[in-house]
């Protein structure tokens, strides 16, 4: 990749040493991991990511498996909402070169994703003032019922399909495609993406 590494002014959190590797291929940042499970059993590296938490907001970068999703969950209960930045990665079938077998999920991890993805996903956040935008957003949880992406019978389906539309990973909560679609696009934009399903 010929650009310039973003300069990412917010700490990531990342499950392991690979997924760390790969990003620095991209980007500038400090970045800390989870040590995978890891994170259940060490309660200091918790404090530290609570201590980062009251002075700048946080960007986490799981797999887009179960694994993933259940240290995004702990780590969600741990710190303040309004101080996490949610990136998702998109799930694509395959394993990483370094492993043997692909995951139980069958999905590559952050370490798989290709640097051109990556850069792509981060650089929304090379700008402080994105983030303090998608505070600005004025999409909201109505917006998402009154679109059928929640409180229906088939919203999770529909999530689903703007989540494969948008390169994100699937089963996202409402809550989690909110936080996200805020930080990613305008509300004009938002409405031009849920077009298809009205």
């Amino acid at each position: 990749m010929e650009e310039k590494k973003l300069k990412i002014p917010f700490p990531i959190i990342v499950e392991g040493k690979y997924d760390r590797l790969r990003l620095l291929t991209v980007c500038e940042a400090r970045i800390l991991t989870t040590d995978g499970f890891g994170i259940f059993k060490k309660n200091e590296k918790l404090a530290l990511f609570r201590k980062l938490s009251e002075h700048t907001p946080i960007i986490i970068l799981t797999d887009s498996d179960g694994a993933g999703k259940l240290i995004r969950s702990h780590l969600s209960g741990a710190v303040p909402p309004d101080k996490l930045i949610h990136v998702y990665i998109p799930a694509i079938k395959g394993k990483e070169k370094r492993k043997a077998q692909p995951s139980a999920a069958g999905t590559m991890g952050v370490e798989g994703m290709t640097e051109r993805l990556l850069y792509d996903l981060l650089r929304p956040y090379e700008d402080e003032s994105a983030v303090l935008l998608a505070k600005e957003n004025p999409l909201c949880k109505a917006d998402l019922y009154r679109d059928g992406l929640c409180g229906r019978d088939d919203s999770a389906a529909r999530r689903n399909e703007l989540a494969r539309r948008i390169g994100l990973p699937p089963d996202m909560t409402p809550n989690a495609l909110l936080a996200t679609l805020r930080i990613l696009y305008t509300y004009e934009q938002y409405k031009e993406l849920v077009a298809p399903f009205q």
